[in-house]
């Protein structure tokens, strides 16, 4: 009987069928022994030569079904799901009751090209024949499982008119070697990846500048080695790198998590991240939050939920990390969970996963922060996710703009870096930034200090960062709510600033450099998120951070006295606007009192119009004018 080449490319179980029309003893002696000898060429690896030699049995024999299967199969190895897909439709049309049994590899090419209604169909065929063994069988409920999902998954999430269009990132970053693992800061200026070139695997940076990326050059410093560093992280300011460093001197396990920090020299030299977040078990592919508080990483640690779960650390007050969390049974199952990334918005998580439904193979998903938890992961759907395993995936600051592996058709040399446009329903939350230097208002002296961000709503604080040793900063700002901004140091007054994103995103970043008031007499700062209804002296809930924060201040300056002055603008009559401001003021001392502090170290004072700090005749003016101000008055 002739062998059947189809045999190297699917394990799918032979057994007896029908034969309606096609007879393989029938096929003349010249075409076997072209079938014969395009075995041996397939089997020494050379499909290319095996499928024109098979190409002239068919010119022998046009009707030789096992020539097309072979073909088919060959193509399929190589991933060319369309090349495939047109052999075995020839061998489908040469006898259909005979090609029954290949319908599971036919199904498996039909949900390559994305003809996932069509391989849910042929997968049906191939189960309703008789006397299928176990194995195929296996395989064969496997497959329409995860058809059916992909089937159910485009009629609740339609494309639409979402094109899936990556664009190669073009020779300045790839390579005829492999490019792999990117991370890119929050400016998209500065895009970090990983390059192996005659298997040494090593950090290349490209910038961005007047509108292209520059030449790929290696990153400077003591980071790159002649060992392996792979699946790094940089952070949203640039200035840490987190990656993955396997079979290093002095490590806890095979991969172990490594930190290198941005100097003017350079990356420095790289530090074990230490046994808390290391141990003899693997630990890979770490993804700081935006405030560089949260480390997520994959690692398979005894006590998880299977192979590789997704684990958190924190930062501690003393820089050390905690101990890590494990993610839990919404994120982590049996299978593996790998290449988590947290987006800008630091609500929005990322990861491969094997054990969540999904295409086949491991797959992207994305979950979302709820309180202290994390909701279902969605699956990023077709043709993001397809039924080959998928790699890592980080996405910009602008949460469209996504970057991942590929070896396309129009890849430089194996792997390369390409970038795409994410569908609308499976991204993070569009994120700006503000950054800048806080200082001593007197000295100008760089301040290290405390920058914290609150949702107004919630009143969660949603990133906290320390600035660095000179006072500069830089904090995230996901769009689509309102935030108090505060700024704090012991001994100063506090900054406060309010961002409204909910219902208007601003075209472009922030850059505030922030002059902090030494506690002081007649020190004063302006309470920006203080809030009443219009023409009302009820403080609305959101003030509640500030006034809280100026709690925080009276409670650690036990002498401080302070004046809470009110403002208005100059709309409507000047006594009810004192009256307004005056009771304004009252209401922040009266929550301070309510919250312990001495009614004798608080005054407060109306001052409606009488003091305008802009020009009356623009909105802008009038909303600037409208305010309430925090005076010290003795130490």
């Amino acid at each position: 009987m002739i062998k059947k080449i189809i045999a190297i490319s699917m394990l799918v179980g032979l057994f007896c069928s029908a034969r309606a029309q096609y007879d393989p003893d029938k096929v003349s002696k010249k075409a076997k022994a072209l079938f014969e000898k395009a075995y041996g060429i397939a089997m020494n690896g050379d499909y290319a030569e095996s499928i024109k030699t098979l190409q002239d049995a068919i010119k022998i024999e046009p009707r030789f079904l096992e020539a097309y299967l072979s073909i088919a199969g060959m193509y399929f190895e190589q991933k060319n799901y369309p090349r495939a897909l047109e052999n075995y439709e020839k061998a489908k049309g040469i006898d259909s009751i005979w090609f029954k049994e290949y319908n599971l590899p036919y199904s498996i090419n039909l949900a390559g090209v994305g003809e996932f209604k069509k391989a849910l169909q042929a997968i049906d065929e191939f189960l309703s024949v008789p006397n299928i063994n176990a194995q195929s069988r296996k395989a064969a409920d496997y497959r329409r499982k995860t058809y059916q999902f992909a089937v159910d998954y485009s009629n609740q999430h339609p494309a639409g008119s979402y094109r899936f269009t990556p664009q190669n990132m073009g020779d300045s970053i790839n390579s005829v070697h492999l490019e792999y693992f990117p991370t890119i800061t929050i400016d998209d200026k500065d895009f970090i990846f990983t390059r192996r070139v005659n298997g040494n695997e090593e950090f290349f940076e490209s910038h961005f500048e007047n509108g292209h990326w520059t030449k790929a050059v290696l990153l400077p410093g003591d980071i790159n080695s002649n060992l392996n560093e792979g699946a790094s992280n940089i952070s949203q300011d640039g200035q840490w790198l987190t990656f993955t460093g396997c079979n290093f001197p002095y490590g806890y396990g095979s991969c172990d998590l490594y930190i290198s920090y941005l100097t003017p020299q350079g990356w420095s030299k790289p530090e074990n991240m230490g046994n808390r977040i290391n141990t003899e078990s693997w630990e890979s592919a770490p993804s700081l939050s935006p405030d560089k508080r949260d480390l997520y990483f994959s690692s398979g640690r005894p006590g998880g939920y299977g192979g590789q779960d997704l684990y958190v650390s924190h930062q501690l007050p003393n820089g050390r990390w905690s101990d890590p969390e494990n993610l839990g049974p919404e994120i982590n199952t049996i299978g593996d969970e790998i290449a988590p990334f947290i987006h800008a918005d630091n609500q929005s998580l990322y990861f491969t996963s094997t054990g969540h439904l999904g295409y086949g193979g491991s797959d992207l998903f994305m979950a979302k922060k709820q309180g202290k938890g994390w909701g279902k992961p969605v699956n990023l759907g077709y043709p993001i996710n397809t039924i080959e395993n998928e790699g890592s995936l980080v996405i910009a600051a602008d949460g469209k703009t996504a970057y991942y592996t590929s070896d396309r058709t129009d890849t430089r040399g194996g792997l390369d870096l390409y970038s795409f446009e994410l569908r609308e329903d499976v991204r993070p939350a569009r994120t700006l930034w503000v950054k800048g230097k806080v200082f001593d208002k007197k000295t100008l002296k760089g301040l290290p200090s405390g920058v914290e961000l609150t949702d107004l709503s919630t009143r969660e604080v949603i990133s906290r960062v320390q600035t660095d040793a000179t006072g500069n900063y830089l904090i995230t700002l996901p769009v689509g709510k309102d935030y108090a901004f505060n700024v704090k140091r012991r001994g100063y007054l506090f900054f406060s600033e309010n961002f409204p994103l909910s219902q208007k995103t601003p075209d472009s970043t922030y850059k505030i450099d922030i002059p902090l008031q030494p506690i002081e007499a007649n020190a004063s700062v302006v309470l920006k998120n203080i809030f009443f209804e219009s023409g009302k002296f009820d403080l609305k809930p959101e003030s509640t951070i500030e006034l809280d924060n100026i709690f925080q201040l009276m409670k650690e300056n036990p002498t401080l006295k302070i004046q809470i002055s009110g403002h208005t603008d100059n709309v409507g009559k000047a006594t009810d606007n004192m009256t307004l401001s005056n009771n304004r003021a009252q209401a922040v001392v009266k929550y301070l009192i309510s919250k312990g502090i001495e009614q004798t170290r608080l005054t407060f004072k109306g001052y409606g119009a009488t003091q305008p700090v802009a020009d009356n005749t623009t909105d802008e003016g009038r909303a600037l004018n409208r305010r309430t101000e925090m005076q010290v008055i003795s130490q």
